[in-house]
């Protein structure tokens, strides 16, 4: 297993794979993109239509290319640059190779519909070094002044596997888990369904924290401290203790947080790759076009102002003052921006899914790299013969530490630190280089006779999340009682629901999907706008092929009382 504390289901390759398709749809996204029939069509005398698509991240971009193909005519608003979080930037005066990731930099394999568009448009993965996964050399965990070198799991102390077991033995007592993680590997729906509603009325005001402590396996301060600390793959999880234990589950049971593997020179790369791709099988356009063609090369800019106009059509303003008015639209920013950065009629969606939005939780995240002359962490020191400097889990300052190379002897990356809520909002006044400053000093502390400076050949690049303008956040996370508004903005495309004067604007984007923080969800949420415009335009999918609002009503996520 690649996690620092693995999950309670221990598998092998025979056993089938997981897919990250629910509980709360499962859906297979993965079948549906795969399916010779495609994902659906509308009537040749809607060919050429305009559709709004607003924001040109990955979300927006996938929904975009398959209008596209569909023979709709997408028009894309851009308020940054074509990526959202999936942003990687380079180091001023070095090697244009050599690049670092601001937002997401690790996938699952079970992200099966992101991997079909990785693979459409021929980008590599490799896999990524968590701690102690088999693709890093060695891991340091350094816990209240006190350093553990380890290759795997048993080189820790004890008291680490005991917090394995207890985490183990919780997710079993509380939350079902071989019986989930065996459903959903045999895409049991009726079962998965069955044990997730249960769960979802049991568990939806309790909150991460207080359900390791009604488990008598956590009884003890010390383990939860240490798997806050620590966690179970990606570091330690202390950050999400205020957080739905719902949203815990989604990432267990889907082993979201498992054997990660990183984007060949960058994730970006993949919707500028979606950008500038030419669809061999489309309808309506001739062969050679693409998004980009579509734009003369660029998209349009930033969108100031959304209103409901006559026809019930939505009315996009956007920063040169162009007004453009569309049938539909599909909005896949982050929700706040609808209530802060662009002017909204208040008719563009019903009143409770305006509290929806209100109320979603968005966490912090800081991050920052530094480029080194080589990857240097992997000479030995004579005395101990480790590594000089290994992946690094700490309650200092930096919290985590990644170290990224391709090869000896070439130009390597340093994530000096990694953090995430109250630990990001720790680095948010100070200045790149005096987020270094700190950083090495705490690193300093840990690694006493490593001299990281002296590797050093460029200046650090950063990133805080809520401190971007058209993010205000790095990702969703509900809270408990949350998840009646994540079902509201889940279930938004299917628009047959709504009042007839609220239909036309499509939400998607990873904060309106059921897995926050993870590309997949922003994938899923796009296919589901993509047949809400379908059906908009009067289209439908094969029979063979059913896709998701086909399906919606023998699916749909489970509706808890408001009464």
């Amino acid at each position: 297993m690649t996690s620092t504390v693995p999950n309670a289901v221990q598998h092998t390759d025979a056993q089938p794979p997981i897919t990250m398709f629910g509980p709360d749809f499962p859906y297979a996204y993965d079948d549906f993109l795969a399916h010779p029939a495609g994902i659906g069509q509308i009537p040749a005398t809607e060919h050429g239509a305009e559709v709004a698509v607003i924001g040109g991240g990955l979300s927006g971009i996938v929904a975009a290319y398959e209008l596209m193909k569909m023979g709709l005519r997408p028009v894309v608003y851009e308020a940054d640059r074509i990526g959202g979080r999936l942003r990687t930037v380079g180091f001023e005066g070095c090697d244009p190779a050599l690049t670092a990731e601001m937002g997401a930099m690790r996938f699952p394999p079970s992200s099966t519909a992101l991997q079909h568009y990785i693979d459409l448009v021929g980008l590599e993965t490799k896999p990524f070094p968590n701690p102690l996964s088999p693709a890093t050399p060695s891991t340091v965990v350094d816990l209240k002044g006190e350093s553990h070198y380890a290759r795997t799991i048993d080189d820790l102390p004890p008291v680490y596997r005991e917090v394995m077991d207890a985490w183990n033995s919780c997710l079993e007592e509380g939350a079902d888990f071989s019986d989930m993680n065996r459903a959903m590997r045999e895409r049991d729906v009726p079962r998965i369904r069955e044990i997730w509603a249960k769960l979802v009325e049991k568990l939806d005001d309790q909150t991460f924290y207080g359900f390791l402590c009604a488990s008598d396996s956590f009884s003890s301060f010390r383990h939860r401290e240490i798997f806050g600390q620590v966690g179970f793959g990606t570091g330690g999880w202390d950050t999400d203790f205020p957080n739905s234990i719902l949203e815990i589950l989604r990432v267990v049971y889907t082993e979201a947080d498992d054997h990660h593997r990183g984007i060949v020179g960058g994730s970006q790369q993949l919707p500028l790759r979606l950008w500038e791709r030419e669809p061999q099988k489309l309808v309506h356009w001739p062969l050679g076009t693409s998004l980009s063609s579509l734009h003369d090369g660029q998209p349009r800019g930033a969108v100031t102002r959304l209103d409901r106009t006559a026809g019930n059509r939505v009315t996009v303003t956007d920063a040169t003052g162009d007004i453009r008015t569309y049938r539909a639209a599909v909005f896949t920013g982050q929700s706040w921006l609808l209530l802060s950065k662009i002017a909204c009629d208040d008719a563009l969606f019903p009143i409770d899914h305006w509290t929806a939005m209100e109320r979603t939780h968005y966490m912090e995240s800081s991050k920052l790299f530094v480029p080194v002359d080589r990857p240097f962490w992997l000479d030995k020191d004579a005395t101990t013969g480790r590594d000089t400097m290994s992946m690094t889990l700490t309650d200092r300052m930096t919290r985590g530490t990644y170290l990224l190379d391709d090869g000896p002897g070439k130009p390597a990356v340093i994530c000096l630190s990694y953090t995430w809520c109250d630990d990001s909002l720790k680095w948010l006044p100070l200045s790149p280089k005096e987020r270094m400053d700190v950083m090495l000093k705490s690193l300093g502390e840990i690694y006493p006779g490593v001299d990281i400076r002296k590797h050093v050949i460029g200046n650090p690049v950063t990133v805080s999340w809520e401190n971007e303008p058209y993010f205000m956040g790095a990702f969703k996370a509900n809270l408990p009682g949350h998840y009646r508004y994540q079902r509201r903005l889940f279930t938004h495309f299917m628009q047959d629901r709504l009042p007839a004067d609220k239909r036309g604007l499509f939400l998607a984007g990873d904060d309106i999907s059921w897995t926050a923080g993870w590309a997949e969800g922003a994938v899923q949420t796009a296919l589901n706008a993509v047949w809400g415009v379908m059906a908009q335009f009067g289209g439908a999918t094969d029979r063979t092929n059913p896709g998701p609002g086909d399906v919606f009503d023998d699916i749909a996520p489970v509706e808890l009382p408001e009464g």
